[in-house]
């Protein structure tokens, strides 16, 4: 079977039903639950997120045309383990090239290689290198697959209003203009925007006075799949250089220029070349496939939110590409925005849950841009102090645990937690105020994966969690006590969709415990889970649909999970009836 080029694929322009008077006797044209505006990776997973979860979407893009060039080509696990829900994750994986250890050199001097994902018992890599191209493609095919998703190319927004039920866009294609109402906008058409723009709104921070030269080069080379970073190399005396390998026997080289270069010339072939044969020899066999020269900045909107207009990816924040934080980040916020939206819609959830969204990926922006301008100045020292202090780390480095920590060639993207999100629920605390679960998985936490069985069958923690609130419960060789069985029974025919995922030892599960009905039954093989999650017989996670830690208790106690889910939906304390009934 021959593969897509999906450099070269274009989407043909289709009229609309907006497009055309209404029908007589039919009245006006329908308001969308939601139109998301850009078909990159971030509005795209946001689409295909709220498709999932039964809201239709209108999906507009001002061109026809998927990415060009490698673009953004790292995925972290966090995100592989997204795509994965969104229908699309092994896809990627299989096409993609996986790795885990990254080596940092200085001048031509190996200083020491690091190992991002350490232990066993993880589904996907820490990293798999893939070209924007071929995830923009794969998302725009999944969307396909899906009856929810109406994607519009050629229809660009030019404009919007909004007032107290909808937003109005103003949208111009090659037939003329039309104009669409959505109940909510999720605006992800990339670091220009237009949309905010056109809304007056700014995004600030800092830009950096420096350039860099992106080259694909298509070659066979022998050199591993892993991150190799230069600091001060022969090859490009007193600047940096990253390599990276990507499908197709394509590499990635990224060339510190300096400030003072010509971006057009630089981009120039014979610019390039002898730029690249310095660092491969000049016998090496290749051909430049795409070349970029770019600055950076690490910025952000005050706010995402503004009324029913939300702002997602790199419209809403940009970040230095050292880190692989851009692209990870955005399809981040587009799983924290889905789940709101679609329980907003559906009336489970008050409007206020969207300010959460706001709240906790901004934090989160605050976050990936301290880290990526941490980087930045470690990288393109800007004083002779700056630069003295860097090349002492450096040899330090060689041979010392603790300067390593001081070297940064960019630190990979993690997500953030989202300790202080107003969705959590606190930990309980002993008199002497500690906490009664060790480990990483606190309130706001994503969760961590872990191999299980399930009726037999090895799978894994995460595909069992899905997109909808879960009660993850550890439990012995009985099971649960008929008390216990009724509560949970009554949380789980509520309103808002909640899974129940039981957990017990090989041997445990062999006893045959009592589950509540249309509980899962997940045997922790390896011990990784009860590792991980501190998890003993009788300890209890509630989870979020964006799989993140909302709450944990040591015991099931149905009025605190109950209070629990209520808070991890937006409802007020004090709220009562009218959130239970929507809960």
């Amino acid at each position: 079977m021959t593969e897509t080029n999906y450099q070269t694929q274009r989407f043909a322009y289709q009229p609309c039903a907006e497009q055309r008077a209404p029908q007589p006797g039919a009245g006006a044209h329908p308001v969308h639950p939601v139109a998301v505006i850009g078909a990159g990776p971030v509005g795209l997973a946001a689409a295909i997120d709220l498709a999932q979860q039964g809201v239709p979407v209108v999906l507009l893009d001002d061109d026809c045309t998927l990415s060009v060039g490698s673009r953004a080509i790292c995925f972290a696990k966090r995100t592989l383990d997204i795509f994965d829900r969104l229908g699309c994750g092994a896809r990627m994986v299989d096409k993609g090239v996986s790795w885990n250890v990254g080596k940092i050199f200085f001048d031509e001097e190996l200083v020491y290689s690091f190992d991002l994902l350490p232990e066993a018992g993880h589904a996907r890599p820490a990293f798999i290198n893939l070209q924007q191209y071929y995830v923009e493609g794969y998302l725009v095919e999944r969307a396909a697959e899906l009856p929810g998703i109406a994607i519009r190319w050629q229809h660009r927004v030019a404009g919007l209003a909004q007032d107290g039920d909808a937003v109005t866009l103003d949208v111009e294609t090659p037939d003329g203009r039309y104009a669409l109402r959505a109940r909510y906008v999720v605006v992800a058409d990339g670091a220009r925007s237009p949309v905010r723009q056109c809304m007056g709104l700014e995004s600030k921070g800092r830009t950096f006075r420096d350039r860099f030269l992106i080259a694909d080069v298509k070659m066979s080379a022998p050199f591993p799949s892993e991150r190799w970073f230069w600091f001060d190399p022969p090859f490009n005396r007193n600047q940096s250089v990253l390599l990276h390998r990507q499908p197709d026997d394509v590499w990635r080289i990224d060339f510190q220029l300096g400030w003072d270069a010509d971006p057009e010339l630089e981009k120039q072939p014979e610019r390039v070349i002898p730029r690249i044969q310095a660092l491969l020899g000049e016998d090496a066999a290749f051909t430049l496939e795409w070349v970029s020269v770019y600055t950076f900045s690490c910025q952000r909107m005050d706010r995402f939110r503004h009324g029913r207009v939300l702002f997602a990816g790199d419209a809403a924040h940009r970040v230095s590409p050292f880190g692989a934080r851009g692209a990870n980040s955005g399809v981040q916020d587009a799983e924290n925005l889905a789940w709101k939206l679609a329980l907003v819609l559906a009336g489970h959830a008050p409007d206020a849950l969207l300010d959460s969204y706001a709240g906790e990926r901004e934090f989160a922006a605050d976050e990936n841009i301290r880290h990526s301008t941490r980087a930045t100045d470690f990288i393109t020292p800007k004083t002779p102090v700056s630069r003295v202090f860097r090349d002492a780390a450096l040899s330090l480095a060689r041979d010392h645990a603790f300067a390593r920590r001081l070297v940064n060639s960019g630190r990979l993207s993690v997500p953030a937690v989202l300790h202080g999100s107003v969705l959590n629920t606190a930990d309980d605390v002993d008199a002497a105020g500690a906490p009664p679960f060790a480990g990483f998985m606190v309130p706001g936490a994503p969760c961590a994966d872990a191999p299980v069985r399930e009726g037999g069958r090895d799978t894994w923690l995460l595909p069992r969690l899905g997109n909808r609130f879960a009660l993850l419960l550890f439990v012995g060789p009985a099971g649960l006590p008929p008390a216990l069985l009724d509560a949970l029974r009554a949380l789980a025919a509520g309103p808002v969709p909640l899974a129940l995922v039981c957990v017990a030892t090989p041997a445990d599960a062999a006893q045959g415990p009592v589950l509540p009905p249309g509980a899962s039954l997940l045997e922790d093989t390896q011990g990784w889970l009860a590792r991980r999650y501190d998890g003993r017989s009788g300890t209890v996670y509630l989870l979020r649909p964006d799989q993140h830690v909302c709450a944990r208790w040591r015991a099931f106690e149905p009025a605190r999970v109950q209070a629990a889910l209520r808070r991890a939906l937006g409802w007020p304390e004090g709220a009562g009836a009218a959130a239970d009934a929507a809960a």
